[in-house]
């Protein structure tokens, strides 16, 4: 499974605690984390410690990778912020 946004390793680290019958309370203490900060990591919370991150994963015994993400759907077209720029200027009183 792809991590695209941090909703989506909140709910791979609930799938393998639940998988592994354990409770939060448990992971929290094998991770060395607290139990309010897996709650919030299970609901997708941005700017979770990485660290802490890594030590709930080895906890639940997943490996984190990195490898080429697959490419955006269609073209992407370049963006000329001069003209950015300039309209937000014009549109300003």
């Amino acid at each position: 499974m792809q991590i695209r946004a941090p909703i989506d390793l909140g709910l791979i680290v609930r799938d393998r605690r639940r998988k592994l019958g354990l409770s939060q309370s448990q992971l929290a203490r094998n991770a060395g984390v607290g139990r309010q900060w897996l709650v919030a990591l299970e609901q997708g919370k941005a700017g979770a410690e990485l660290g802490m991150v890594l030590r709930t994963l080895s906890a639940l015994r997943l490996a984190l990778s990195a490898g080429d993400a697959d490419p955006p759907a269609g073209p992407v077209s370049p963006i000329d912020i001069d003209a950015v720029v300039d309209a937000a200027r014009r549109d300003k009183p």
